[in-house]
């Protein structure tokens, strides 16, 4: 299996900056895209922005030019540097990655715990 360990939420006021970095450990196991999601209260999860294996990023459209998702295959961390944040950044954010796992022989979906970011005067 694999765990995701987030880190880096708070309380950050409109305008102010967080980094959000998530770590990936197990064993036997390959990483293929990597992302963040957000829930805010009575809200659904949604997707935040995502990075393929090959490359590609995706941002939903409330933070491209804010938020920057970033990966580093050799340490198995994705970080997600977020600017300019708002109020309506506020949520749990949670760390997604898809993995082939050789105890399982196949890709799965596996999420972190979730970490509190609160944009707030």
């Amino acid at each position: 299996q694999v765990q995701l360990v987030e880190s880096g939420g708070g309380l950050v006021q409109p305008g102010g900056s967080l980094r959000l970095s998530c770590a990936a450990s197990g064993r036997d196991f390959s990483v293929g895209t990597v992302g963040w999601y957000r829930q805010a209260p009575g809200k659904e999860r949604e997707l935040v922005a995502t990075f393929t294996s090959g490359g590609n990023t995706h941002y939903a459209d409330s933070v491209k030019g804010r938020f920057t998702i970033s990966r580093d295959n050799a340490k198995k961390t994705v970080a997600l540097q977020m600017n300019s944040l708002k109020p309506d950044d506020t949520a749990v954010y949670y760390c997604n990655a898809n993995a082939y796992t050789l105890v399982t022989g196949g890709w799965n979906d596996y999420w972190g715990q979730g970490t509190q970011v609160t944009v707030s005067a």
